[in-house]
C-alpha cells in the first residue's frame, strides 16, 4: 500500500490472479489516499459488468484491519480505454488544436469514403473497388464497403501506424513486426492509395488529426513538458482490462510522468509463462518480471513444451500473454515497489483448493503440466465434488429449461447461494433472450420456483416497440401495407398518443378492418408500384376505408359508384374513423416522402419530421427514445457537414446510419442488479461469481467465427497485441473458468432436434474436457467425463425427469400429472337435475341434438370452447374454404328467395355486392367464383318453386308450439310455413350445399329439420318438412301423433339425462354406426367417423374441441357402453322416418 501523504506519479502495475485481491486494493488506494475535493476518480474498464462491480465494492461500509469499501460510491468517472485517450490528447495538446473527434474516426471516416469513392475508382489502382461497385443502384454496396474500410483504417490507425505512415509518403509497402519491409501486391495498392487520396481530401489540419499522428505528436509533447499540463487527471486506475493496444500504453506511460497510473491487470499465472503459447519468436524484448518457474529450461523445445507447460493456458492464454509482454516493456517495479506495504506488486493468492474447479485453477497459477496434476491431486468422489459439471440438451429453448431446473436445484443445495451469485454467459445474448423471457418470466413473481433475472447486452432494435415502429415506418417504400403491420403500429402507445386512439379501442378497429375487408396495399395506384396491374384496388385501405364512410352516411343502403357501404359503424364509436384515416393519410405522405433520394440536410429535415408526425411521447421511456434518435439525428448531419458530403443518398443506406447508433453498447446498461446475471460472453466480463454458467457452447458458435475480410492486410502480419475475436473468445473462457468461485456449468446443443445424432461441443471445451479426462481419475475408476456429463432428452415433459431411479429431475409439476399411473376412470360424475326456469326453446333442442356434448359445456356448465381468435388476413381472398363458401352461397340464395320473380337478377345482383364487399377474389378470379356460386342455385330454387305450388299460401306469422312431456315445457314458433287447400302445412328449408344420396346421406344435416317436424306432428299439426338442397329434394310426410310423442319424449328425456352428463354420443359417428347392419363393419364405420383415416379426414372430434376435451378416442367414448343406446334413442327415429328423395322417384319414373 502507498505510505506516502502525497500521490506520487509513476507507472504502476500490479498484477494478481484474483480480482477480488486487486480490487481491495483500488479500494484501499481510494480509501487512504483520496482525491482533491470536487476531482473525480478516473477508472478505465473494458465492460459494464466491471463498472458495476467495482462501484458496489466501493459502496459498501468500511471494515476494520483496512477492508470493506469506502462507504459510497460518488465522484467516479469510469470510460472506456478509446474515449479517455481521445480526451487525454485534447488536455495535453490544447483543446483548440484537437478537435472533440477525429476527422478519421470511424462514423466520419465512412461518410467520406461514400463521397470519394466514386471519384476514386476511375482512377489507377483501383480496378478490384471499380469491379465490386458496379451495379450499386441503391448505393447499398458503396455503404457497406465505405463502414468496413473505415473500420479497417480504424484499426491501421491504433495498430498499424508505421504502415499509413510509409503510405502517406508514397510507399507501397508493408512493415512487420522486426521492422523487414515488403512491397505491397498490386491487388492491394489500392490502400495505399486510398489512405493518400483521404489525407489529401483532409488536408494538413486533418491530416494531424489523424488518431496515429495526434499519438505521436501527444508523445512528443508530454515527454518534453517539465509542469504538468492543466486538467491532467492527478489518479488513473486501470482496472480489469484483458487487453490494451500498444498505443494506449504508450499514452499512459506519458501521462505516468505527472499522474498516478495505476495498472490492476489480471494474470492467470504467477510463473513466467509468455513462451509456452505460440509466436513467442515476435516478443518485443527479454525483460520479464517474473520468475521461470524452477526445474523449467530457459528455452523450450516445441517437442516437450507439454512437459512444462499448463495445456490450458498455452491454448487459451495468447491475447494475455501479449498484453503482460506488452506491460512489461513500460514495466520499472524497483520505481514504485517500495510505495507498496511489504513491496508486494504481485498479489497472487495461497488458497487451498476445495475442489476439481479450484484444483484447476491452482494448475493454471502454478503452471503445473499434466504430469505433475496427476501426481498432485486425490482421485474425485463426484458425489461430493460437483464443482464441474456438463450438460447436453437438443435446443437452445431446452438448454434454458435445464438450466433453471439446475439452478433450482443449487438454490435448494446451498441456502447460502443467491441469484446474485450466478452469472450466465452465452455467446450471442439476443439470440437467448426469448428462451430466457419464455422460461425464467413464465412463472408468477409468488410461485416459490420463481427465479429474478436480468438481461444485459441486448441491442435496442428488433426489441422496443416504439424503435420497431420507426424501422417499419423507415421501411415504408418497400412495404405491402399488410393489415397486420398497420395494426402492430397501432400496438405502440407513442403512436397511438399521436393519433389519439386508446387501447381499449383497438377491438372496435380490428372488427372494422376486417369487416370492411381491408386487407393490403394503400389504393391501386401504390400497388401498380409494386408490379401489380392497374385499378386493382379491391381489399386495399382506401377501399375499406371509403366503405366505412359511405356506411356511416347511408347505412344499409344499396351501393354508389360501386362502393359498397359497411354499415356495423354509428355513434359515438364513429368518431374512431377519424384517427385511422389520420394515421393512413400520414402513412401515405410518409411513404411518398421517403421514396426519393436526397442530399443528408433533406434527410434531416424529413427523419425530424417522421417522428413528429408518428409519435408523441406516452411516458419518460418514450421521451428517452425519442431524444436518443434525435441525437443520433444530429450527431449524422454533423458528420456529414463536417466531411462535405451533399450526394443524394436512397432510404437504405439512411435507415441504417440512423438506427445503427441504437445498438452501440454502453457503460450505462443494467448489470449486477441482485438477479441471475444474462450476458454475451465479453472481454473482462470474467467477474468473480460463485456459480459461473456457460450456454450455447456449440462448434462453430464458440469460438465465434468473425470471416477475415478480404483486404485486411493484418491477418498475414501477425504482432503480438493484435485483436483477433477467435483469440479474444479463448481468453473469455479461461477467463470464465478462472473466476467462478466454486461452480462451472457448461451446456450445448449436443444432439440434433429432428434426428437426435451427435453434435460436437466447441473445440475449447474439447480441450477441457479432455484435459480433465487426462489429470483426474474417478475414485471409483468409472470414466470421468461420462460421469460429469448429463445428457438430456428431446422434452421437458419426458418421462425421466418424474419416475425415480433416473438422475434426472424437473421442478416443472405442471407436467408431473401425465406420468401419474393411475386407472382410467371411465365413470363420469353425474351432476344434479338441472332445473331451466324459462321453458325450454326449439333452438336449444336443436342444437342439442345437433352436439350433445358442446351443449352440456355450454348451457349447464357455461364452457365455451371457441377456436382461437385468427389474426386478420394480409392477404386478399383467393380460395375460399368450406365455411367461407357456405356463407356466400347462403347468401346468395337468401337473396334470391326473397326475390322469386326476377331470380337471376337477385342473383347477380347480391354476386355483385359480395364482390364489392371485398368477399371474393379480384378481377377475373372472381368473376370466375361467382359464376361457379350461382351455378346450382337456379335448379334448387326452380326445385322450391315447384314445392310451393303444391303449397301455395304463405302464412303471414309464425305459429306458435307449446308442449308439456317428460315434466319438461317446450315452447316454440314455426316459421316460413306454406298451406295448402286441405289446410295441410309445408315447412321448407334450403341449405346452399349438398344432402347426398341414400347411401352417403349427411343426416346431421336434417336434425333442424327433424326437431321442427317432430315438435309439429307432437302438436297435432299436419305438417309435411321439406329440404330443398343443391343435389336433392326431400320430402316428410306428417308422423302419427302418437309417434311424435314417444319420439319426442325419448328426445327430451336424453336432454334431461344430457344436461347432468356429456352423453357418449357424436351425430355423425353414431349414424355412421347406424347405417351398418353387421356390428364388426359399424364399429369399424363409427371409428372411421369418430377418429379419421389419418390421411385425408381428421374425424368428428375435432371438428368440436367439447368432443375431443371429454372423449379424446373412440374407445372413450364407447367406453361407458352407452353409445349404441344413445345411438338407438337419439337418432334411429330420424333415419327409420319415411323421407322421400324426389331425385330418385324421378329417376324411377
Amino acid at each position: 500500500m502507498p505510505d506516502a501523504a502525497s500521490l506520487n506519479a509513476g507507472f504502476m502495475v500490479v498484477q494478481s490472479n484474483s480480482l477480488d485481491e486487486l480490487r481491495s486494493l483500488v479500494i484501499s488506494v481510494m480509501r487512504n489516499y483520496p482525491l482533491a475535493p470536487l476531482e473525480n476518480e478516473i477508472a478505465l474498464v473494458q465492460s459494464n459488468g466491471i463498472a458495476q462491480w467495482l462501484k458496489l465494492a466501493l459502496a459498501e461500509d468500511p471494515e476494520d484491519d483496512d477492508m470493506g469499501g469506502c462507504g459510497i460510491a460518488a465522484a467516479i468517472d469510469v470510460q472506456l480505454p478509446g474515449s479517455f485517450m481521445w480526451q487525454l490528447y485534447r488536455m495535453v495538446l490544447g483543446r483548440d488544436e484537437i478537435p472533440v473527434k477525429s476527422l478519421l474516426d470511424k462514423a466520419p471516416l465512412t461518410w467520406r469514403l461514400m463521397r470519394l469513392l466514386p471519384q476514386l475508382i476511375n482512377q489507377p489502382h483501383f480496378e478490384p473497388l471499380q469491379r465490386f461497385l458496379t451495379n450499386d443502384t441503391d448505393l447499398r454496396k458503396r455503404y457497406q464497403l465505405s463502414e468496413r474500410l473505415a473500420d479497417l483504417f480504424d484499426q491501421y490507425q491504433v495498430y498499424r501506424a508505421d504502415w499509413l505512415e510509409d503510405w502517406a509518403e508514397g510507399r507501397h509497402q508493408l512493415r512487420n513486426v522486426r521492422g523487414e519491409a515488403k512491397p505491397l501486391t498490386p491487388a492491394n495498392c489500392w490502400q495505399a492509395e486510398l489512405w493518400r487520396a483521404l489525407l489529401l481530401d483532409v488536408g494538413e489540419q486533418g491530416m494531424a488529426q489523424s488518431r496515429a499522428g495526434v499519438h505521436q505528436r501527444f508523445i512528443e509533447r508530454i515527454n518534453s513538458l517539465d509542469v504538468a499540463p492543466k486538467g491532467l487527471p492527478s489518479r488513473v486506475i486501470v482496472f480489469g482490462i484483458s487487453s490494451l493496444p500498444a498505443q494506449a500504453l504508450e499514452a499512459l506511460a506519458g501521462l505516468a510522468r505527472f499522474s498516478q497510473v495505476l495498472l490492476c491487470v489480471h494474470n492467470p499465472c504467477r510463473h513466467h509463462w509468455a513462451d509456452i503459447v505460440a509466436d513467442k519468436d515476435l516478443l518485443r524484448h527479454q525483460y520479464k518480471r517474473q520468475a521461470r518457474k524452477s526445474g523449467m529450461p530457459v528455452v523450450l523445445d516445441p517437442q516437450t513444451l507439454h512437459q512444462h507447460a499448463h495445456p490450458l493456458l498455452a491454448a487459451w492464454g495468447k491475447q494475455g500473454r501479449d498484453y503482460i509482454n506488452l506491460l512489461d516493456s513500460y514495466d520499472d517495479p524497483n520505481s514504485y515497489r517500495s510505495a507498496f506495504r511489504d513491496g508486494r506488486i504481485d498479489l497472487f493468492s495461497d488458497s487451498q483448493p476445495r475442489n476439481m474447479l479450484n484444483q484447476l485453477q491452482d494448475d493454471i497459477l502454478e503452471l503445473r503440466p499434466l504430469n505433475e496434476t496427476r501426481e498432485q491431486w486425490p482421485a474425485v468422489d463426484l458425489n461430493q465434488d460437483e464443482s464441474i459439471r456438463f450438460h447436453i440438451a437438443h435446443s437452445a429453448q431446452r438448454e434454458v429449461e435445464i438450466l433453471h431446473d439446475q439452478l433450482l436445484a443449487r438454490f435448494s443445495a446451498d441456502t447460502e447461494l443467491k441469484p446474485r451469485d450466478v452469472i450466465v454467459m452465452v455467446p450471442d445474448i439476443d439470440s437467448y433472450a426469448p428462451h430466457i423471457r419464455a422460461v425464467f418470466g413464465q412463472l408468477d413473481r409468488f410461485d416459490p420456483r420463481f427465479i429474478p433475472f436480468t438481461l444485459a447486452d441486448q441491442g435496442q432494435r428488433g426489441r422496443d416497440p416504439l424503435l420497431i415502429a420507426v424501422e417499419h415506418l423507415l421501411k415504408l417504400p418497400d412495404s405491402r401495407f399488410p393489415v397486420s403491420e398497420i395494426l402492430d403500429l397501432l400496438d405502440v402507445p407513442a403512436l397511438r398518443a399521436r393519433f389519439g386512439v386508446e387501447e381499449r379501442d383497438l377491438p372496435t378497429l380490428h372488427r372494422w378492418i376486417e369487416g370492411a375487408g381491408i386487407r393490403w396495399g394503400m389504393n391501386a395506384e401504390q400497388r401498380a408500384g409494386l408490379g401489380l396491374p392497374e385499378a386493382l384496388e379491391q381489399n386495399s385501405w382506401r377501399f375499406g376505408l371509403r366503405r366505412m364512410l359511405l356506411g356511416y352516411a347511408v347505412g344499409s343502403a344499396s351501393a354508389c359508384d360501386g362502393i359498397e357501404p359497411y354499415d356495423e359503424i354509428g355513434g359515438l364509436d364513429a368518431a374512431l374513423i377519424g384517427p385511422l384515416v389520420a394515421l393512413l393519410d400520414a402513412l401515405e405522405v410518409a411513404h411518398q416522402e421517403l421514396t426519393q433520394p436526397a442530399p443528408p440536410k433533406q434527410w434531416g429535415v424529413r427523419m425530424q419530421a417522421l417522428v413528429q408526425l408518428f409519435f408523441q411521447a406516452s411516458n419518460e421511456h418514450d421521451d428517452y427514445l425519442l431524444a436518443q434518435l434525435e441525437e443520433l439525428r444530429e450527431t449524422w448531419l454533423e458528420t456529414c457537414e463536417s466531411v462535405g458530403l451533399h450526394d443524394d443518398l436512397p432510404l437504405t443506406v439512411v435507415r441504417e446510419a440512423w438506427l445503427a447508433g441504437l445498438d452501440q453498447g454502453r457503460l450505462s446498461q443494467r448489470f449486477l442488479a441482485g438477479a441471475v446475471n444474462f450476458c454475451t460472453l465479453m472481454p473482462m466480463r470474467a467477474i468473480p461469481f460463485k456459480l459461473v454458467c456457460l450456454l450455447g457452447m456449440n462448434d462453430g458458435d464458440y469460438p465465434r467465427a468473425q470471416p477475415p475480410l478480404d483486404f485486411d492486410l493484418m491477418g498475414s502480419d501477425y504482432r503480438p497485441g493484435d485483436r483477433s475475436r477467435r483469440e479474444d473468445d479463448r481468453y473469455l473462457l479461461l477467463e470464465a473458468l478462472l473466476s467462478a468461485r466454486n461452480q462451472l456449468y457448461i451446456s450445448w446443443v449436443g444432439r440434433s432436434i429432428r434426428d437426435n445424432s451427435e453434435r460436437p461441443a466447441s473445440v475449447l471445451i474439447g480441450q477441457l474436457r479432455d484435459h480433465l479426462a487426462s489429470g483426474w481419475r474417478l475414485a471409483n475408476g468409472s470414466d470421468l467425463l461420462e460421469t460429469m456429463t448429463q445428457e438430456h432428452p428431446l422434452q421437458p415433459f419426458s418421462a425421466r425427469y418424474f419416475h425415480e431411479g433416473d438422475d434426472l429431475f424437473s421442478y416443472a409439476s405442471e407436467w408431473q400429472v401425465l406420468h401419474q399411473t393411475s386407472d382410467l376412470v371411465t365413470d363420469v360424475q353425474t351432476l344434479d337435475d338441472y332445473i331451466q326456469e324459462e321453458p325450454l326453446s326449439l333452438g336449444q333442442l336443436q342444437d342439442f341434438l345437433r352436439n350433445p356434448v358442446r351443449h352440456f359445456f355450454s348451457q349447464r356448465l357455461k364452457v365455451f370452447f371457441e377456436a382461437a381468435e385468427a389474426p386478420l388476413a394480409d392477404e386478399e381472398p383467393f380460395v375460399l374454404d368450406a365455411l367461407q363458401r357456405y356463407s356466400l352461397s347462403d347468401s346468395l340464395l337468401g337473396a334470391a328467395l326473397g326475390q322469386l320473380a326476377h331470380v337471376d337478377s337477385a342473383l347477380e345482383t347480391q354476386a355483385k355486392r359480395l364482390q364489392n364487399s371485398g368477399l371474393l377474389p379480384m378481377a377475373g378470379f372472381g368473376e370466375s367464383l361467382q359464376r361457379e356460386l350461382i351455378e346450382p342455385l337456379p335448379d334448387l330454387l326452380q326445385r322450391y318453386q315447384q314445392l310451393l305450388t303444391l303449397w301455395p299460401t304463405a302464412l303471414t306469422s309464425a305459429l306458435p308450439v307449446n308442449l308439456e312431456l317428460e315434466g319438461l315445457r317446450l315452447e316454440g314458433w314455426l316459421s316460413n310455413l306454406y298451406q295448402r287447400a286441405d289446410g295441410g302445412l309445408l315447412s321448407v328449408t334450403t341449405i346452399p350445399n349438398s344432402i347426398g344420396s341414400i347411401k352417403t346421406r349427411k343426416w346431421h344435416r336434417l336434425t333442424r329439420p327433424w326437431v321442427n317436424h317432430l315438435v309439429a306432428c307432437a302438436s297435432g299439426m299436419s305438417m309435411t318438412t321439406a329440404l330443398v338442397a343443391s343435389d336433392d329434394t326431400l320430402l316428410l310426410a306428417p308422423l302419427d301423433e302418437a309417434v311424435a310423442l314417444r319420439a319426442m319424449g325419448q328426445l327430451l328425456q336424453a336432454w334431461k339425462i344430457g344436461m347432468c352428463q356429456p352423453l357418449p354420443i357424436a351425430v355423425k359417428t353414431a349414424f355412421a354406426w347406424l347405417s351398418q347392419t353387421d356390428p364388426v363393419k359399424a364399429d369399424d364405420a363409427a371409428r372411421k367417423a369418430y377418429e379419421g383415416d389419418g390421411q385425408t379426414t381428421d374425424g368428428e372430434r375435432r371438428e368440436s374441441p367439447a368432443l375431443a376435451r371429454q372423449f379424446a378416442d373412440y374407445d372413450a367414448l364407447i367406453a361407458a357402453n352407452t353409445f349404441h343406446h344413445w345411438c338407438n334413442t337419439l337418432y334411429k327415429p330420424m333415419l327409420e322416418a319415411p323421407w322421400r328423395s324426389l331425385n330418385s322417384e324421378e329417376a324411377r319414373a
